[in-house]
């Protein structure tokens, strides 16, 4: 087996240290690194094809992460038992990888190159982002591609304390108000170039800012772009001590030979130059974006009629040609920028398009909805509030395992007036998905203050730049719309920069040309007073620290103006959720109170779900238990608490009270009546039936019944007995002997007793041989004589009494049935003839 060859480097400030490692697995990559902080782990591997994609136009780079679940030790929670699509978190990690990539490529390398990052470990402590950024940086390095140098990247996180923590664990992000991602390289004279920040205020954010903490403004963002050199300016000498030992076991790394791939040649390009400047300078300062596309395709197609013809021995001359008009296009939209300080719209370099919002644009169908727009772009935000069983179940590798806040983002073709097909969110939308709430996040009550998850749904309706910070403000709008006590408005705008000629042009408010001609995308958000999420990409090799700074301060001044005309649409969140919206409340209870409250196979709350029609949650962290009642009225809501709480504080029964109680269990020894929530007392079958003896009881009492009872006894260990309040209720007799109870009652109307024994009507008499059952059940185990006569035997010690059993079904069936017609005539134990009929 080959021997293994590792660097390992302290990273400054801290006890942590990185480790590269190469030469053991996945030899036949062209580079292949294992990178470590503490135990989480990640080997990238990159290649590259033999020669270049036919016919792109583009560098065909492809970032991949593969997570694997035994990397924390599970198996995957999916129906097939192994890793499926890419989930958000690993899609999320390969557009941060590949930013900071690209623009380290020669311009006219065209192969197919593709870096893998497979998660083999993930400690729940050192995420696994930062850690595969730069494993994929030292794999590129050591493959031979042509890859310009290696490049590096840190997260630093901003403390309550005030001070910037590099590599920040998850939970150091989690007890900071502010984190970020920050890349870069090593300059000739040693100096840091920034090519990539990806930032965002922490959910808790201005919970800690309320206590005290500094809050993140333009100026501490600043100083933490300049920190962040030094722990970039490690790594990549770190990964420069990997190359110098792999040269020196196995000789100079062979580079790769490419064929250059180049969009035109040198003379195309000079001959449209010569046909094309001055039309195409007319074309570009057009600003609206719909007829200034149209202009330039027909002027694009005019060029390569006249132009075609001259190289008409050249491979791909009209491709080569459209090219060409379009870096023209691109020069002098640049050049205008530089020199005049006029963009294609006419605007000034830190002026901003025309603003329009409005808040509830959708009424009472949505929950809260808001619309914002800015120029040609324009962003439709929907808010739906749900119960806390909405919340989205997260199966990663990452710590975080639900989701009670979600923004998702949808770009149809249609918003820029194209045809397309719609297949799912691509890498794209799920990107500018979550920078927009990453941006929202720090600013949405906690689950404590807000018991509801909250999915927000920004449908780009056209698109002519920044639909992303678009997406910010709409969200914000709706919110408000939707009675959520967001902390303030956010709004988001996205800057530009060009370089020419050794000088440095910011541009506020950018239009998609400027993003696609420019060299930077610099997207800034925040409240008034903080900022809540940043993210920038470049095309040239870096942008300066100070170059930076000056951005965010005209970033500021924009976002000021934004917030403006949205405070106009609406300026604080609703005092209350929307009529269609539901109503939720949310408080602990004991954690050992949970049982008593779901109930045996969930009896009790279903039970109060039912009886109020609340929508009833119930949870735990661990240590409290958490209910959470949902309604769209208020009362049901407060109903059900109240019904709720007295489970968990039930009032004490007190002795020889009188109490209302519903039956809520049967046994062979008795009933148990509820008396108060959560509080059962035992009312004994000996008590019931009056003076009657019950085989069931059934015969007087089913469930559900609601029956008056006193409190009789209450044992030490908390049992109560119960006793009847009125007898008559529960089976009991008149001092004559008659049933009264009302249950009897009800029974004989419906022609059958409670121990099932049919009832005759009116017109139907029965015979001996039925009744006599029941004037059994009234009679013990006596002497032969009283058994014969029905009556029930004597105490022992006392006077018997003989009671004809003939007698006692006459009264009993005159009583139950009127007048009998003839007289029976008695002939031995309950049979009876009609006298004169044989």
């Amino acid at each position: 087996m080959a021997e293994a060859i590792s660097v390992t480097g302290p990273i400054a400030g801290t006890d942590k240290t990185m480790t590269f490692e190469t030469g053991v697995l996945a030899r036949l990559a062209n580079g292949a690194v294992t990178s470590r902080i503490g135990d989480t782990q990640v080997l990238v591997t990159a290649t590259a094809s033999d020669r270049p994609r036919d016919g792109a136009s583009f560098f065909p780079l492809t970032v991949d992460i593969e997570e694997r679940m035994y990397a924390v030790g599970r198996i995957p929670g999916s129906f097939f038992r192994r890793e499926g699509r890419a989930s958000d978190d690993a899609i999320l990690t390969c557009r941060l990888i590949d930013r900071p990539l690209r623009p380290n490529f020669p311009g006219d390398y065209r192969h197919d190159t593709h870096v893998v990052g497979t998660i083999l470990g993930a400690d729940h402590v050192n995420p696994y982002d930062i850690v595969a950024l730069n494993g994929a940086s030292a794999a590129l390095w050591l493959s031979g591609i042509p890859f310009e140098c290696p490049i590096a990247g840190v997260r630093i996180a901003y403390s309550t304390q005030g001070e910037w923590i590099p590599f920040a664990t998850h939970q150091e992000s989690e007890g900071a108000t502010f984190e970020m991602v920050v890349a870069g390289r090593q300059l000739d004279n040693g100096d840091i170039a920034v090519m990539m920040v990806e930032a965002g205020g922490t959910e808790k954010a201005f919970e800690y800012y309320a206590e005290g903490a500094p809050k993140v403004t333009e100026e501490v963002l600043a100083g933490g772009l300049e920190a962040s050199k030094q722990w970039i300016s490690d790594v990549c000498e770190l990964q420069i001590s990997l190359r110098r030992q792999v040269e020196e076991r196995s000789g100079p790394i062979e580079q790769m030979e490419y064929t250059s791939s180049k969009d035109y040649s040198d003379d195309v390009l000079a001959r449209v130059r010569g046909v094309a400047s001055d039309r195409l300078r007319e074309v570009m300062a057009i600003a609206d974006k719909a007829t200034r596309e149209a202009a330039q395709s027909e002027t694009g197609n005019a060029v390569i009629d006249e132009v075609a013809a001259e190289f008409a021995d050249l491979d791909g001359a009209k491709d080569q040609i459209r090219e060409a008009v379009r870096s023209l296009s691109k020069e002098i939209v640049r050049e205008r920028i530089v020199t005049d300080g006029f963009r294609i719209d006419g605007r000034a370099t830190d002026e901003v398009r025309p603003l329009w919002s409005i808040a509830g644009y959708l009424g009472r169908t949505a929950h809260g909805s808001g619309l914002f727009q800015r120029g040609e772009t324009q962003v439709l935000n929907v808010t739906t509030l749900a119960m806390s069983r909405m919340e989205q179940i997260v199966d990663t590798l990452n710590p975080q395992d639900r989701r009670r806040f979600m923004h998702h983002y949808n770009f149809p073709p249609f918003s820029t007036g194209e045809a397309g097909f719609m297949r799912g969110p691509k890498r794209r939308e799920i990107g500018h998905g979550a920078l927009a709430e990453r941006a929202i996040l720090p600013v949405v009550p906690s689950k404590e203050n807000f018991p509801y998850t909250i999915r927000l749904v920004s449908d780009v309706l056209s698109s002519n730049g920044s639909t992303s910070m678009g997406s910010v403000c709409a969200s914000s709008l709706s919110l408000m719309d939707a009675g959520v006590p967001i902390v303030d408005h956010v709004a988001g705008v996205a800057m530009g920069l060009v370089y020419a000629d050794g000088k440095y042009v910011t541009l506020t408010d950018i239009l998609g040309a400027e993003d696609a001609f420019g060299d930077m995308d610099f997207k800034v958000a925040g409240t008034r007073d903080a900022i809540t999420a940043l993210q920038l990409d470049t095309k040239i090799d870096g942008i300066p620290a100070e170059v930076l700074a000056q951005a965010l301060q005209q970033a500021r001044q924009a976002r000021l103006q934004i917030l403006e005309v949205m405070r106009a649409a609406i300026a604080e969140p609703r005092p209350d959720v929307g009529e269609t919206a539901p109503k939720i409340t949310s408080f602990e209870i004991p954690i050992d109170k949970i049982a008593e409250v779901i109930g045996p196979r969930g009896k009790v709350i279903n039970s109060i779900q039912e009886e109020t029609g609340a929508d009833i949650n119930v949870d735990d962290d661990g240590t409290v238990g958490i209910v959470s009642i949902g309604a769209t009225d208020r009362a049901v809501v407060a109903e059900a608490e109240r019904q709720i709480r007295l489970i968990v504080n039930p009032p004490t029964p007190d002795l020889g009270a009188t109490y209302e109680g519903r039956v809520v269990n049967i046994t062979k020894f008795g009933a148990f009546v509820n008396v108060l929530p959560g509080t059962d007392g035992l009312l004994h079958i000996s008590k019931l039936g009056g003076k009657r003896r019950l085989n069931a009881v059934e015969e007087v009492l089913e469930l559900g019944d609601v029956v008056s009872v006193v409190i009789e006894e209450i044992d030490p260990n908390g049992k109560i007995s119960l006793s009847p309040a009125d007898q008559t209720q529960v089976g009991g007799t008149e001092d004559d002997g008659q049933p009264a109870s009302e249950a009897s009652r009800r029974d004989r109307a419906r022609g059958s007793d409670r121990s099932g024994a049919p009832h005759r009507t009116r017109h139907s008499r029965p015979s001996a041989q039925e009744a006599a059952p029941a004037s059994r059940a009234t009679a013990g185990d006596g002497d032969d004589e009283a058994a014969a006569n029905g009556a029930a035997p004597a105490p022992s010690g006392t006077a018997r009494e003989d009671v004809s059993f003939g007698e006692h079904f006459e009264q009993l069936a005159r009583d139950v049935y009127g007048d009998l017609g003839p007289e029976l005539e008695q002939s031995g134990r309950g049979s009876g003839r009609r006298r004169g009929r044989r």
